[in-house]
């Protein structure tokens, strides 16, 4: 252990990395709780709908993610530099639910890539494998 005399103690950070990295905390907690109240059953479900004696209720899925970061000193130079932070958001309709004559019903909004296309691919590869199987075996036997 080394006296605090000596050159080779450790180095405290200075004021102004300390506040850089307070800031770039303060920012982070800044957005999760802008963003994070902004997630409520009314962004995910949205407001009702009625007409004609039918209610509709949008459905969404929403999430969001941060990172962050901080900085310090380095190097025998001791200058350094810090900050960081970032975030997102995505927010997907999944449907609705429809309300008609006090019955509640789930009607899902269909993706056409996965109803459709996806199939359509499957079928077509399917339906060439065994092709492409016979000719695989002619060029061996």
């Amino acid at each position: 252990m080394t006296g605090p005399g000596n050159e080779t103690s450790p180095a405290r950070l200075p004021d102004a990395d300390a506040s850089a990295a307070h800031a770039s905390i303060t920012l982070l907690e800044r957005l999760a709780d802008k963003l994070g109240g902004r997630a409520t059953v009314t962004a995910v479900y949205g407001e009702p709908i009625t007409a004609d004696g039918v209610t509709v209720i949008p459905v969404a899925k929403v999430a969001f993610g941060f990172g962050g970061g901080a900085g310090r000193e380095a190097g025998a130079a001791k200058n350094g530099d810090g900050g960081g932070g970032g975030g997102g958001v995505e927010a997907r309709p999944l449907g609705y639910i429809e309300i008609r004559d006090g019955t509640a019903t789930y009607r899902p909004i269909r993706d056409p890539w996965s109803d459709v296309v996806l199939p359509l691919a499957a079928l077509a590869v399917g339906g060439a494998l065994p092709k492409i199987f016979r000719s695989l075996r002619r060029r061996r036997g």
